[in-house]
Formats: structure tokens, sequence, C-alpha cells
């Protein structure tokens, strides 16, 4: 059974780490990254519990073992990974519907994982409509950078609703700014 919520203990925490170990870049068999796609970012218990006490991430567990996770990072969160300033740095120059996007109440997906045995069952969906659930009253959208060489990630945010609005090169790769605009009707 299944099941989606908001991280609430330690245990959980590192049941995130052990998922994102397994399915890091540099972990992953050159043919494995292509076929069902790939983490950049490795984190610690100390950030991780740092993110979780700004905003708690959701997480899928399947008789209390984490099978999933969805990081939320909001923008107080931005100094917690110095790596990812500068896609933070951009998310300051770009603009949404002609605002910048500071104008608006958005948070990052810090980043998404699902368990090899549960992929393409639904959870990673299951994962996305909790966000909503939860974090729609509070803000406008949630948004993030998916490279361009991870196909599978950006299908499945084009599945569930997200939109790219910019792309860009920095050092280490190109990317997709995709953003799931909670108040579009369409």
């Amino acid at each position: 059974m299944i099941t989606y919520r908001s991280v609430s203990t330690i245990d959980e925490l590192n049941g995130i780490l052990a998922l994102q170990e397994n399915n890091l870049k540099d972990n992953l068999p050159a043919e494995l990254k292509s076929r069902e796609g790939f983490l950049t970012i490795k984190h610690d218990l100390a950030t991780l519990q740092a993110m979780h006490e700004l905003c708690p991430s959701v997480i899928a567990t399947d008789h209390d073992k984490v099978i999933g996770y969805a990081l939320v990072m909001p923008v107080e969160a931005r100094e917690l990974i110095p790596m990812l300033e500068p896609m933070f740095s951009q998310f300051d120059t770009l603009e949404y519907k002609n605002k910048p996007l500071s104008s608006y109440r958005y948070y990052v997906m810090g980043q998404v994982c699902v368990h090899g045995n549960y992929r393409g069952q639904g959870v990673f969906d299951g994962l996305y409509n909790m966000h909503k659930r939860l974090f729609s009253p509070t803000y406008d959208f949630v948004i993030t950078e998916i490279s361009v060489n991870n196909t599978r990630s950006i299908r499945a945010h084009e599945r569930v609703g997200f939109n790219t609005i910019h792309k860009h090169h920095d050092q280490t790769d190109e990317w997709l700014v995709v953003l799931w605009d909670w108040n579009d009707p369409a």
C-alpha cells in the first residue's frame, strides 16, 4: 500500500538519503542514466533537516519504507546548498507572464526520485499531486531545473503539468527551467 505524506521523522530523512545514493548520476552506468533518469545533487542529513524545518518535503512509502520523495526547497533555503546558487540567481533574472518570478510565491522542487521497483506505477504523479494539495494554498507554483539529458524526468514533469519557461547552459550542463502553475486552468 503506497501512501503519500510529509516527512516527519529522522528515519524518513535517512530513507530519502538511501534512495538518493542509489540514483546519483555518478553512481549509475550510462545506459541506466539514459533509460531511467538520474539525480545530480547529493544532500546530507543536516541539509535535509534544515530544508525540512523550513517546509517538510513529501515522501511516498510502502509499509513505512521510503520508495519516493519530492524535496521542497523554499527560496529561503537557497544558501543551504551553495552548488544551487547559480540556479537561484538564474531564477532571479526570469519573468513569468510578464512579471519577475520574485513577484510570485513559489518554491523550488529540490529533487524528485522514485525507487526503480516502483517506477511506472504513478508514484511520481502521486508525489506531485500531494505537493499541489499541500502547497497550492500557500504558493502560486513550483519551479525546477532539469538537465536536457534527463529525458525521462522531462517527460514525467510535462505529464504532471510543468511547462518550460527558459533554457540555458552553465559550466556543467544544458538546463530546462520548468514551472507548474497551480493557478493556470489550462
